[in-house]
């Protein structure tokens, strides 16, 4: 985000808004969270992803206690989905990256040319590849998750480790998990 507001000449994003680029499309959250003209969004999604793709996804650390709950999941028979407003090729790098992708069944993202963005969209994509799943339930941690689930009229956890738990209620999550361990107790009831 760093990146692409400096080379647009606008001023370094806040902590606060770094925060709050996680979760929406990239073009929406340029537009909306640091305010760049919509002429101008094209220019900032390129050198985001220049930046992203050469490296950068790379960067990222997996939460304690991830890898053991999708185990679990799968172990107990569980179709996993990844279902992510980042671009699919992006996604599949970074869980290839981290070893997260022999843990899930599939990856849903965005299209890289913003056609497909939308939380809803990515959902739609993960239930029609496993028609055969039961009982979907979406886990996510922005409100982008709830409302993507409920489009589809699928509950969602709360993942409230992530970068804004407080929202995650407001925005309608059937529970909140304070941690990945949480989530197969909530499952349950859900």
């Amino acid at each position: 985000m760093r990146v692409a507001a400096a080379e647009l000449g606008r001023p370094e994003p806040t902590p606060a808004q770094l925060r709050d680029m996680v979760g929406p499309p990239l073009q929406d959250g340029f537009a909306l969270v640091l305010g760049v003209p919509p002429a101008d969004v094209p220019r900032a999604v390129a050198a985001y992803r220049a930046h992203y793709s050469a490296g950068a996804l790379l960067d990222v650390a997996v939460y304690d206690g991830v890898p053991e709950l999708l185990a679990g999941l799968r172990a107990a028979g569980a179709v996993l989905a990844v279902a992510t407003s980042k671009p699919e090729p992006f996604a599949v790098r970074v869980l290839a990256h981290t070893g997260l992708d022999r843990l899930v069944d599939s990856v849903h993202g965005a299209t890289l040319d913003g056609a497909v963005r939308h939380k809803d969209q990515v959902v739609a994509a993960a239930l029609a590849a496993h028609p055969e799943g039961r009982d979907p339930v979406l886990v996510g941690d922005r409100e982008h998750d709830v409302l993507g689930a409920a489009a589809h009229g699928l509950p969602c956890i709360g993942a409230g480790w992530g970068p804004a738990p407080d929202e995650l209620r407001s925005a309608g999550a059937a529970a909140v998990a304070g941690t990945p361990a949480a989530v197969g107790v909530l499952l349950a009831g859900v």
